[in-house]
């Protein structure tokens, strides 16, 4: 860890040593995460993980604790768009109840009454997720009992600097699934000014669940977005997700999964626009700890300007994990000549009859399509934006839920209108 970095990490680790008296939840894992994160600190670009995404930026500010008056924040419901699904509604990581409607058939609570912090392991190898632990004040629990349909959940999270604050915030969800229960979650991030949101979301779905999981990230030009997701699978349980990253200055999703019973399956979809300088990492550990599993990765990015796309996966196959069918693809689509992407797919197989692959590809925008386009009047940027939806269209049509759909189609729509490409 360099000299600027370790000084930023004694920086959280001084506010947890603070805060630790009024935080809610057993401090043992606490402790645990806070000795975790003062041994390991943020990681800098040797460590392999991190090998291309620097998190040196974020030492450049002082971030301090969100006043509690979250205005700004809430002001930002406005570009929600509406519906008639249960919500939650965050503002600077803060449950707001008066702004969130919820369900009637099954159990929902803030994470401050109901805080549970032991349920993830392995903290060393997860440092934000270690920060997370230390810091979290507040987030959302969703319990969904053995057989239910819940129907959609909506997952409103607002962030906003404070008169020339940066400010940090770290909540906490949990979504547990019993077995047969069936859950769809949208999931909408957005923001305003300078500040750091670092989520942590554990999703456990029991024998036979489902869960798909919907999200658009859409913060704040000059913010940090560094989220974990963290997926435990039992016997033929289903997790279906799809993100849609097109904010904040830095960006990095970890997805950890874990899928542990027989016949289950993942699938994660991720599409990354990014312009400007921009940077989004998104960072996926996959452990095949049973047989007869699958699991998918497609991750396209549309990258203009100076900005840099990350995606890196890795699949690890245990001995028992016998029938496993593991498959990883990374598209991306440069729009400028600085415009960078990385890409490091991996595969780690201890069994012997497994169908595991992964590939990648990198390109511009076809020529002779844009002519054909600009042969029949369409003007160049309206010919470019085309192409650039026709390279997304297979993403978005991933998502079966018509509304989450809608929202991600309206956000790449924005994203471009104002934005040569």
């Amino acid at each position: 860890m360099s000299a600027v970095l370790q000084e930023a990490a004694e920086g959280f680790s001084a506010r947890f040593r603070k805060l630790a008296p009024r935080l809610p939840g057993p401090a043992e894992a606490r402790l645990r995460a806070a000795s975790s994160f003062r041994a390991r600190g943020f990681p800098d670009t040797r460590d392999e993980a991190f090998r291309f995404t620097n998190l040196r930026p974020l030492a450049d500010l002082s971030f301090a604790e969100p006043d509690g008056a979250d205005e700004a924040a809430l002001a930002l419901l406005a570009r929600v768009p509406a519906s008639e699904w249960p919500c939650l509604v965050f503002a600077n990581g803060r449950f707001r109840a008066e702004r969130s409607r919820l369900p009637d058939d099954y159990h929902v609570a803030a994470f401050a009454d109901e805080p549970v912090l032991d349920s993830i392991e392995a903290e060393e190898s997860a440092p934000l997720t270690a920060l997370n632990t230390m810091l979290a004040e507040d987030g959302g629990v969703i319990s969904v009992p053995a057989g239910a349909d819940a129907g959609t959940l909506v997952l409103v999270s607002l962030g906003a600097g404070e008169d020339g604050r940066a400010v940090d915030f770290h909540p906490r969800h949990r979504v547990i699934l019993a077995a047969g229960a069936r859950l769809a979650l949208i999931e909408i991030v957005l923001g305003e000014g300078v500040y750091l949101h670092n989520p942590v979301m554990e999703a456990s779905l029991g024998a036979g669940a489902r869960l798909m999981h919907v999200k658009l990230q859409n913060e704040s030009a000059r913010a940090f977005h560094l989220s974990s997701l963290h997926v435990a699978l039992d016997a033929r349980a289903a997790y279906e997700g799809f993100s849609l990253i097109c904010g904040a200055r830095l960006a990095r999703s970890e997805i950890h999964a874990d899928i542990k019973g027989t016949g289950a399956s993942l699938a994660m979809n991720v599409a990354q626009l990014l312009d400007g300088e921009r940077h989004a990492d998104t960072t996926a550990f996959v452990r095949h700890l049973a047989p007869g599993c699958s699991s998918r990765q497609a991750v396209k990015n549309v990258i203009t300007g100076r900005a840099q796309g990350v995606f890196q996966g890795k699949i690890a196959v245990a001995r028992v994990a016998q029938k496993t069918d593991g498959y990883q693809m990374n598209q991306a689509l440069l729009l400028s000549d600085e415009a960078q992407v990385n890409s490091k797919p991996e595969l780690e197989i201890f069994a012997d009859d497994v169908k595991c692959s992964h590939g990648a590809t990198v390109g511009a925008l076809d020529p002779e399509q844009l002519f054909y386009l600009r042969s029949r009047g369409v003007p160049g940027d309206e010919a470019r934006a085309i192409l650039v939806r026709a390279f997304l269209a297979e993403m978005l049509e991933t998502v079966p839920h018509e509304w989450g759909r809608s929202v991600l189609e309206n956000a790449v729509d924005t994203w471009w209108k104002d934005r040569p490409l």
